[in-house]
Order: structure tokens, then sequence, then C-alpha cells
């Protein structure tokens, strides 16, 4: 039996439980990971809640894609994988299937990663999805290249700050877009050329004001809605926007042509990287070679433990974070 979070219906953080489960043994191409860390990312929420994009199919649930702990067995078939090895579990399959909000999980082998030396427990749970989500979008489809201008909202989340990270070692020029004041300096701190805030400019003008007219080459915006007409109507001629979040919970509408001077708008989810065995290889080295270079320090904001899964959720959804949550699985932090 193992301690594992479950929910037995849609709603609010309180419907989280921690339940004692039977955990089994792992099956073929799966591994079973005695988990030390697990790192939150707003689709949990929203899987909980019921507002994401794939619907929860039966009940209880459990949730989380996002861990590193200690290989404790390997199913029939996995090779590469010794018992004892520290690992880091990426985002890249449903959590119908799996979940690792507990104290031990099965997932399957290719979703599993070989933690560099360099990385704790909680920092091994802070990398993977914010710098491959970052990778797969402006680097992977993005083509971000040496001077580029980048603009990125939610910049005060670990994607915008790890996207930050990545453009500089890109040698592009990030900016970063934040609602209020009180994170700018941060910001700027954290390596964003600029910031715009975004209660106090628009941010069309904002982006032509930093660009000297010209425009962004490449936007990664989390929000969507009625935003991206305005990202849209700040990208250079050729620019590219990715939308890879929906913040704002409204509709995101296809900018008009007239505001919209590249005609260049992408969905982006991670699983584009992290299901493609060939894009999580090369993912996987770029990211491993920034860690190693210095160039990439993920940025955990509050450390709860797993008994507090409740209240981390509630920090989750209130914004107030700047970079990673991470839920330690082996007693208070």
């Amino acid at each position: 039996m193992s301690r594992t979070v479950r929910f037995h219906e849609l709603g609010a953080p309180d419907v989280l439980r921690l339940e004692e489960v039977e955990v089994g043994g792992p099956g073929p191409g799966e591994l079973l990971i005695r988990v030390e860390a697990i790192g939150l990312n707003r689709a949990e929420a929203s899987f909980r809640a019921g507002h994401y994009i794939e619907p929860v199919r039966r009940f209880p649930a459990r949730l989380g894609a996002e861990a590193s702990g200690v290989v404790e067995a390997a199913g029939p078939g996995v090779t590469g994988f010794a018992r004892g090895q520290a690992v880091s579990v990426v985002p890249s399959f449903s959590m119908n299937d799996y979940g690792v909000y507990g104290e031990h999980a099965i997932v399957p082998a290719s979703a599993v990663l070989h933690r560099p030396d360099s990385l704790d427990a909680v920092t091994g749970a802070a990398v993977w999805m914010p710098y491959v989500t970052a990778y797969g979008a402006l680097v992977e489809l993005g083509g971000m290249r040496a001077g580029d201008t980048v603009v990125l909202t939610a910049a005060s989340s670990s994607v915008g700050l790890a996207a930050i990270q990545v453009a500089r070692r890109m040698g592009a020029v990030p900016i970063a877009t934040t609602r209020g004041r009180a994170k700018a300096g941060r910001l700027l701190r954290a390596g964003a050329e600029e910031v715009i805030v975004t209660g106090e400019e628009d941010v069309t003008a904002g982006i032509l004001r930093i660009t000297g007219g010209r425009g962004a080459d490449l936007v990664l915006d989390a929000v969507a809605g009625p935003g991206v007409t305005a990202l849209a109507g700040g990208l250079a001629p050729g620019g590219r926007l990715f939308v890879y979040g929906g913040l704002s919970g409204r509709d995101t509408p296809f900018p008009p042509l007239g505001t919209m001077r590249a005609r260049s708008m992408h969905g982006y989810v991670m699983f584009e990287t992290t299901t493609d065995p060939v894009r999580l290889r090369r993912a996987e080295a770029f990211v491993s070679s920034g860690l190693r270079s210095g160039a990439f320090v993920p940025v955990v904001d509050r450390v709860f433990a797993l008994e507090e899964i409740v209240e981390a959720h509630r920090y989750l959804e209130s914004g107030d974070q700047f970079g990673k949550i991470v839920v330690t699985a082996g007693g208070r932090p």
C-alpha cells in the first residue's frame, strides 16, 4: 500500500484526498518509481476541475505527470534502467492512464529520463515540463535564432522563466509580459530584456516600442483568449505566435487579418515533443547541456508536503507564484 492522491468527483482543490492504495507491479514497458518530489502544473488543476482538454473518464481519478524519484522495478521489455537509479518523469501520457501524485507511481518507461547528478529531487521535478515546453515551441518548431525578439506572456510561470533562459542561451532577446508591476523587477533580474506591464500599457504598442516598430519574431502565449489579437498585432513580418495555454479561460479568436502582420498562429502542446522519441532525445540533450553549463537554473517558488496537496493546489490557482510549485512525497520539506 502507498499513499496516493485521488479525487472522487470534479471540483475545487478540496476534492483531493490522500488515500492508501495498492500500487502493484509494473507491466510491459512500465517502471515502478518511488516518488520523491512532484512538479505541479496547471493542467492538473484543470483536469481536477473538469476543464482540461481531456475529460476524466473514471473515478476515483489520479493526477500528475511530472515527478522525480528512484526506480524500484522495471516491467517486461524495459531496458536502460536499474533499481535505485535517480530519474525524472516527463509529461507524455494521459492522466486517465497514469498519475504521479503519491509515494509510488507506475509510469511508461518512455516517459522517464535519467536525472542528472547535479539535480536534487526537488529540482529534478521542476525541470522538464518548463524547459521542454519552451524548447519544443521556440526552438524545435519556431526555429528561434540569435537576434530574434521573443515575447513571453505569463512570464513569471515556470515555463515563462524557463523560456527567458532558453532565449538567452540561443542569443535571442526575451520580452516578458505581466499583469501588474509587482513582478516586473524580478522578471528583469531573471533575465528579461524588457517587461511590458499589461495593466499599464497596450501590448501591441509595447512590443512595437521595444522593437523600434519592427515587431517580435516569436510569441509564446500561455494566456490565449481575446489577448491574442494584441500579440498578433505586435508580430514582425514572418513572425510566429504559439499558444500553449488557456489561462484566460476565454475563447481564443483567430486575429483579424488586418491586425495580424504575419498571419502565423499555432497551437502547441508539450506532447508534440515528449511523445516523439526523436524530438524528446533532442530536447533532453538541449536541456541537459543548459543545466551542465549553468545557463539553465530552474526556479522553484515554494515546496509543499504531500499532506498539503489541497493547499498546494489552492496556491497553484492563485497565480501568485514566481516559478515552479513542488510537492515532496517523503514527508514535510
